[in-house]
């Protein structure tokens, strides 16, 4: 015998066809983890790469699906790294910014164990992991021993969205308390344009100068961007 629902409760009973097909359905070679293992991190798209940190999507929606709406909702994959929450969940969230930082400390491995006047690449690449996230002006200096080490790293001035106010005087200040021997400038254009200005020309030769007082080298200045870094010794301009 069968007894009717109430009017207003019943629910409808779906079938296996009518849910979203879960990662678990698809083809081994098309899985995320298994297209990693296989063929390398870099054989994933952006999409795949978040699901597999996202570990599982939810009822009706993949890894793969959710990452894509996070990637839409953020404005693209830089967005979403540099600071997007949307649609992110704490734990997920604690996963994207321990990777991005465990890619900032492998790169400062690499400069710390080579010599940053032979590598400007190595240099250029970490210094653009610090300061390319920044919606806003942000000068930093690399410290250096006299093997061209690296010593530390230094924030020094932050800005607005189109300037920072750079003072020679507190870099001599921060090369005397390191003993540093060189020194490695970087400043971010949140503009994304690593197009130096006249301001940073003209900046750079009086860091120049108030450096030489103290027989300390400034080796270098990069203009970082969306692009690569703009390097003003590899210009000329030092």
């Amino acid at each position: 015998m069968q007894h009717a629902q109430p009017s207003g409760t019943s629910k409808p009973i779906m079938g296996c066809d009518t849910l979203a097909t879960t990662i678990k359905q698809w083809p081994e070679q098309e899985r995320p983890r298994e297209k990693l293992l296989a063929r390398g991190a870099h054989a994933l798209s952006d999409a795949e790469l978040i699901a597999v940190f996202l570990g599982s999507g939810r009822r009706g929606r993949t890894a793969v699906d959710l990452a894509r709406d996070l990637l839409a909702a953020a404005g693209g994959l830089r967005p979403l790294l540099e600071g997007s929450r949307t649609g992110i969940g704490t734990v997920a969230w604690c996963r994207l910014c321990a990777a991005l930082e465990l890619g900032r400390r492998y790169l400062e491995a690499e400069l710390r164990e080579g010599d940053a006047l032979t590598d400007p690449a190595a240099s250029a690449r970490y210094l653009k992991s610090r300061l390319a996230g920044y919606p806003y002006e942000v000068f930093a200096c690399l410290f250096l021993d006299n093997r061209h080490r690296v010593i530390a790293f230094e924030e020094l001035f932050r800005g607005t969205i189109d300037g920072a106010s750079v003072h020679p005087r507190e870099v001599v200040r921060r090369c005397l308390a390191h003993n540093a021997a060189a020194v490695i400038v970087a400043h971010n254009h949140p503009s994304g344009v690593a197009e130096p200005s006249a301001a940073d020309r003209a900046i750079t030769l009086r860091l120049r100068d108030s450096l030489e007082l103290i027989d300390v080298r400034l080796l270098d200045h990069f203009v970082i961007g969306a692009g690569t870094p703009t390097s003003l010794a590899q210009r000329g301009w030092i």
